[in-house]
C-alpha cells in the first residue's frame, strides 16, 4: 500500500495486503532461549563494552551465554574478550569461538584472516552476514545470547528486529543532552518494530575520584531518571567512566571484570529465564 508506514501494530488487523514478516529460524542444532539486543541511538557511548559486560554478569550468574557480533564494520567484542581462535565451518554450519569463561562468541574479525583487514561491503551485504550469524552458526545451549548492534537504526538494526525473533533490546546512552535526545530514536524505532525495551543504561554517567570518593559528572549531570521515566523503561543502570574495564577491554580480559553495577538489570534478565 502506497499509505503503508511499515507499522503492522497501528494496522487493521482484517488489511488485506497486510503480511507477517516471517522470522529466520536458526540453525536446526541451536537452541537459544532469550535474544536481547543491545542498542543506542549514536556511536560513541560504549556499547559494546556495556553488550561485553552484560554477557559477563549472566554467565557468572550461571547461565550459558553467547554474543552476536552485528557490528560487522566495527568490531570490537572478540577484542574485549581476548579471543584467539578463529571460527571456523563443517558439515554442520559455523562453530563459533569461545572463551575461557565459556562465552559462545560469532564475529566477523573471527572469520578474517587479520583482525585490521576492513570490511568494505555495502548495506545489504551487510544485513545478511548478520542473518547468516543467526541461521548458520551452530550455537549450543544458550540461556541468553546479546547481540551487539551497530549504532543508529539503519540496515543492520532493521534486519535485526525484523528477522531475528529479539525478546527485547537495553539502550545504552550517555549523560549529554544531545545523546539523551537520539535515544528517543532508538526508543520508537523499538516500538514500531514492538520490541519490548527491558532498560536503560547511562555509561560514563560519572568519575568516582579515588583520593576522596567523589562522584564527578564529567559528561554533565545524570540524565538517567528523567529519560527513563519520559519514556516509562522502568529498569536502569549507572555506569561510571572506570579506567580498569576500559584496560580489560584492551587487554581482552573482561572476564576479569565484576560488572556489579549492571547487576539491577543482570538480575531482571535471570528472572526471565
Amino acid at each position: 500500500m502506497s499509505e503503508c508506514n511499515h507499522n503492522c501494530a497501528e494496522c487493521s488487523k482484517h488489511c488485506s495486503e497486510r503480511t507477517e514478516i516471517q522470522k529466520d529460524a536458526p540453525n536446526q542444532l541451536s537452541h537459544i532461549k532469550k535474544v536481547i539486543a543491545v542498542v543506542s541511538g549514536k556511536g560513541g557511548v560504549g556499547k559494546s563494552s556495556v553488550t561485553a559486560q552484560m554477557a559477563v554478569a549472566m554467565n557468572r550468574r550461571g547461565f550459558k551465554v553467547a554474543v552476536l557480533d552485528a557490528d560487522i564494520t566495527g568490531p570490537s567484542i572478540p577484542k574485549a574478550f581476548g579471543a584467539q581462535e578463529k571460527a571456523f565451518g563443517n558439515e554442520l554450519g559455523i562453530i563459533p569461538a569461545t572463551t575461557e569463561g565459556g562465552i559462545e562468541l560469532i564475529s566477523v574479525n573471527l572469520l578474517l584472516e587479520n583482525d585490521t583487514d576492513p570490511v568494505i561491503w555495502r548495506g545489504p551485504v551487510i544485513a545478511g552476514t548478520v542473518r547468516q550469524f543467526w541461521t548458520e552458526v551452530v550455537w549450543n545451549d544458550v540461556d541468553f545470547m546479546f547481540i551487539d548492534m551497530p549504532p543508529g537504526t539503519g540496515d543492520v538494526p532493521l534486519t535485526v528486529f525484523q528477522s531475528l525473533p529479539v525478546d527485547g533490546i537495553i539502550i545504552v546512552t550517555s549523560p549529554q543532552e544531545l545523546v539523551s535526545m537520539i535515544v528517543g530514536k532508538a526508543v520508537k524505532m523499538a516500538q514500531k518494530m514492538n520490541i519490548p525495551i527491558l532498560g536503560l543504561v547511562e555509561n560514563m554517567s560519572y568519575f568516582k575520584c579515588p583520593d576522596c570518593g567523589k562522584e564527578l559528572e564529567i559528561f554533565g549531570k545524570s540524565r538517567l531518571k528523567e529519560t527513563a521515566k519520559e519514556f516509562s523503561i522502568e529498569h536502569m543502570a549507572r555506569l561510571p567512566i572506570d579506567p580498569a574495564i576500559a584496560a580489560a577491554c584492551d587487554d581482552g580480559t573482561i572476564e576479569d571484570i565484576d560488572p556489579v553495577n549492571l547487576a539491577p538489570l543482570a538480575d531482571m534478565l535471570a528472572k526471565t529465564v
